[in-house]
């Protein structure tokens, strides 16, 4: 097992290749943040709300997105971190080949298959992106998409319920304000 200090250094060295990765990239709110902002807050719901503090998971959970949007490789990130965070970060990963609405589909479809550090990484995308669109939505998303966005991370979650009931509370309050969607 790793010590303690290593284990931080190893996440320190994950928000940093995250960081770098996504650099360029804004996420979809009206104030187009910067999309680092996205991973960090999944790593801070993990070990904050959360009390996780596997190194893999934090690791994964700041890196869930850099196969996925950048120009990422898997060979890449198991050079830096080993194949443990990157067989993590790869099952959380869509196959951008495929239609949007596939891919959103295989998501429902094998959440329950994920491991149990994978199901945490999906459950804290799903809480932030649920936070993030309650507090600051896409301007262009109408109130039907938001609500449809809602309906499907709660398929999502679903699939992977039992893994951190604290978390799947807090999910559970997010959807529940729902009708807070304009």
């Amino acid at each position: 097992m790793e010590s303690s200090g290593s284990q931080l250094g190893s996440f320190v060295k994950a928000v940093a290749f995250a960081a770098e990765k996504h650099r360029n990239q804004r996420r979809k709110d009206a104030d187009a943040s910067p999309y680092i902002n996205h991973p960090i807050a999944l790593a801070n719901v993990l070990a904050n709300e959360g009390g996780v503090s596997d190194a893999t998971v934090l690791c994964a959970a700041v890196l869930h997105d850099t196969i996925e949007d950048t120009e990422t490789t898997e060979n890449e990130l198991t050079t830096a971190f080993g194949n443990h965070v990157s067989s993590v970060v790869l099952e959380v990963t869509d196959d951008k080949s495929l239609e949007k609405h596939v891919r959103k589909q295989r998501q429902i479809e094998h959440a329950s298959h994920l491991s149990n550090e994978a199901k945490l990484v999906k459950l804290a995308d799903k809480i932030c992106n649920l936070r993030d669109i309650l507090a600051s939505p896409p301007a262009s998303w109408s109130t039907e998409r938001k609500q449809a966005y809602f309906d499907w991370a709660s398929k999502v979650v679903a699939g992977v319920r039992g893994v951190h009931p604290n978390l799947e509370a807090v999910f559970d309050g997010l959807v529940a304000r729902h009708a807070e969607l304009r």
